[in-house]
């Protein structure tokens, strides 16, 4: 049985409030009395993409469980891999595979430097086609990136969701052994498929908001200030059946 954990969105700024809820939240994973697999974290670490910034996310997001971490739209490449990969500046796709020997998981970079609305580059497609050709087929595969490749119905988050995700299917889809598909950037749980396979969006640490059957009109908040962060528990049984549970941080 492989269990991970999977937040996302924990936009630390330097201030107080996305301090405090990601602190909470490592604070509950390293107090676990088992050992994750992994915590995966699907972008938008920073607010704002500034070298100082990293150094607080580098701080905060300290794990005694394996920490794989992946860029968003608010991210900038170059910081990111200075301060959280020891990489040298480079504004190429951030694309990295964890390997270990029950899993793999390809970290996708689906983030366009300066704008808010994402797409897997070529170059990304092909170095995750050779990581799944690369793995054998009895050996689960966790696709991860930070824009959900698909409408949620949240108009607001669907004008800025992965464009050009039929590429993306059309990698994924015929591979048996790809487990998951794993985003963020919508800053509320959600579970629905894609290609034929699960598809699951963490929810935001830094905030959630609130979807359009929950606002009285346009003017009411789009973000739900109260509710307190949360992550997702994914849990793949021998079977190879996935089964996510959600938990709130308080």
């Amino acid at each position: 049985m492989i269990v991970f954990a999977h937040l996302s969105d924990t936009h630390l700024d330097g201030g107080r409030r996305a301090a405090e809820r990601t602190r909470a939240t490592m604070e509950h994973l390293n107090a676990l009395p088992f050992d994750l697999d992994a915590v995966l974290v699907t972008g938008d670490i920073v607010d704002r993409g500034l070298p100082a910034e990293y150094d607080e996310a580098r701080k905060a997001l300290a794990s005694r469980h394996p920490l794989l971490i992946l860029p968003g739209n608010h991210d900038v490449r170059g910081p990111f891999r200075e301060g959280l990969l020891d990489e040298p500046d480079d504004d190429a796709p951030i694309n990295r595979a964890h390997r270990t020997e029950r899993a793999v998981y390809a970290l996708c970079d689906s983030s366009i430097p300066g704008r808010d609305d994402g797409l897997i580059a070529d170059e990304t497609l092909t170095w995750l086609t050779g990581v799944l050709d690369e793995t054998p087929s009895s050996v689960p595969v966790f696709v991860a990136f930070h824009h959900p490749p698909v409408e949620l119905g949240i108009p607001t988050i669907d004008a800025i969701r992965q464009f050009g995700a039929d590429r993306l299917a059309a990698v994924v889809a015929d591979r048996p052994n790809v487990a998951a598909l794993l985003c963020g950037h919508a800053h509320t749980p959600a579970a629905t498929t894609f290609a034929g396979k699960p598809l699951i969006v963490a929810p935001g640490v830094v905030s959630t908001v609130n979807l359009p059957w929950e606002r009285a009109d346009e003017d009411a908040p789009f973000v739900a200030a109260d509710i307190p962060p949360a992550l997702a528990f994914h849990v793949l049984d021998d079977a190879g059946r996935l089964t996510t549970h959600f938990r709130t941080v308080v």
